[in-house]
């Protein structure tokens, strides 16, 4: 993910937003005509760093991805860790958020899978501040940021999802991605 922080540039964040607008154009037009559009590590985060702001829940800030190739992917964001504590109380002495606290970076890795509109995301690591977590501690974080009037629980890692704007897959290569509509 270092080399992609330099490269993030207000022009790349345009750049991604005249695809992200294509890819939504088409997937509203559902014609036959396939479309590939490549997007870039740089894009992305560039996207991430100047424009994806105020879509972002309260309390997760400086996100970024690494696309790694062969389907692999790696996110980091800081994420506050008290938002989520204060939400549910406190859980005892297994409970995380009760040694984990304040703004902390997030990193999690895994595999995206998709095909035929669908997706699903394999996840191999996650840490809080260089520290392992187990899976259940980061579906805890995703759920409650990712909650909202349609997903009263949030995301689940572990859910087949289906890909927006009639995408049919995206093929994660070393620095970039090809979305297939």
């Amino acid at each position: 993910m270092g080399a992609a922080a330099a490269e993030v540039s207000r022009a790349q964040a345009a750049s991604f937003q005249k695809k992200l607008a294509r890819i939504v154009q088409q997937g509203e037009a559902k014609t036959d005509k396939a479309l590939q559009t490549t997007v870039t590590e740089a894009e992305v985060n560039s996207y991430l760093r100047f424009d994806a702001g105020e879509q972002l829940p309260t309390g997760v800030t400086n996100p970024s991805i690494a696309i790694q190739g062969q389907g692999r992917l790696s996110g980091r964001a800081v994420v506050d860790l008290d938002v989520i504590r204060r939400a549910k109380g406190t859980g005892g002495w297994l409970d995380l958020t009760s040694y984990l606290t304040g703004r902390l970076p997030l990193t999690a890795s895994g595999i995206l899978r998709t095909q035929r509109g669908k997706g699903s995301f394999e996840l191999s690591s996650a840490e809080v501040s260089g520290v392992p977590i187990p899976k259940a501690f980061l579906q805890e974080i995703v759920s409650y940021y990712t909650r909202g009037p349609e997903r009263p629980n949030g995301i689940s890692i572990d859910q087949v999802f289906d890909l927006p704007a009639e995408i049919r897959q995206i093929n994660v290569e070393q620095g970039h991605a090809v979305i297939v509509q």
